[in-house]
């Protein structure tokens, strides 16, 4: 059974920086893609970032690009995602997600699974 469990959100003034987590379990986490994914309050999802399986390939929005920075920990099955300079627009919740199979790319922005989610809001 997939379980995806992301934490690490929370209130952040302006200019702030938060990093969050998510801890994978149940698959082959080491041979997936993974990506963030967020909903704004009142929006529908937005793609964030994906990263391929070994962490070496890494794709962002241009709304986040430079800075925030996606990154995986394969020997403890944990994705993360730095997030820097953040801005009132970056309020969200914020949702890790696994793609269909391990075929999918960092570029594919489709999933299968999604965690809870981590609110982050951004607020002076």
């Amino acid at each position: 059974q997939v379980q995806l469990v992301e934490s690490g959100g929370g209130l952040v003034q302006p200019g702030g920086s938060l990093r969050l987590s998510c801890a994978a379990s149940g698959f082959a986490f080491s041979t997936y893609s993974m990506m963030w994914v967020r909903q704004p309050p009142g929006e529908g999802y937005e793609w964030v970032s994906g990263i391929n399986s070994s962490g070496e390939k890494t794709r962002y929005a241009e709304s986040v690009r430079g800075r925030f920075t996606i990154s995986r920990d394969n020997a403890n099955n944990i994705l993360y995602l730095q997030m820097n300079n953040l801005k009132s627009d970056d309020t969200a919740l914020y949702f890790c997600a696994k793609p269909p199979g391990p075929t999918y790319e960092e570029s594919d922005k489709v999933y299968s699974s999604r965690g809870q989610g981590t609110q982050v809001t951004v607020s002076s």
